[in-house]
């Protein structure tokens, strides 16, 4: 199993997420770093991703919309904040509109992830951090952490693939 843990933390208005994946840390940033290969398991499979923008540089914007199976298009962006390229890198998260506008109503969502290597492997941390217990709330409701488990869980096989 790629998810090793997945934990919320209501006090501290967090979620974590931790994985570990058999590659190196370098071949797991390209993961994040490179579009196609992000848009390959960023969202759930009944969901997937493209991303239309990915400028992954401090300052940089991401812009995405995921597909759902009724042919819905759920839109999001990033904000990169921090890199610390290839072992950590800080972005902020957000709802859009059918035209790209962030949608303030559902707020912000900071997140942190960090690569280490881990006896042969690579151990992805991954931490959400909320605005409010609201926020984390309405998120848990919408099916945040299933999805994540279910995005995270598709790494695996981009790995594989791409080790042939």
């Amino acid at each position: 199993m790629t998810v090793v843990s997945i934990e919320k933390d209501a006090e501290a208005l967090t979620m974590k997420f931790v994985a570990e994946f058999d590659a190196s840390v370098d071949r797991v940033w390209q993961l994040w770093k490179d579009p196609r290969q992000l848009e390959r398991w960023w969202g759930q499979p009944t969901y997937p991703a493209t991303f239309d923008k990915h400028d992954f540089r401090v300052g940089g914007r991401s812009a995405y919309h995921m597909t759902g199976p009724e042919g819905e298009k759920p839109r999001g962006w990033w904000q990169i904040t921090a890199i610390e390229e290839p072992t950590r890198f800080e972005f902020d998260d957000g709802f859009a509109d059918d035209d790209g506008t962030p949608v303030e109503a559902l707020g912000i969502v900071h997140g942190v992830v960090t690569l280490e290597a881990a006896g042969g492997k690579t151990r992805m941390t991954s931490l959400s951090r909320f605005e409010s217990a609201e926020q984390l709330e309405q998120m848990m409701e919408m099916g945040m952490a299933e999805g994540m488990r279910e995005a995270i869980g598709q790494i695996d096989a981009i790995l594989a693939e791409l080790r042939v």
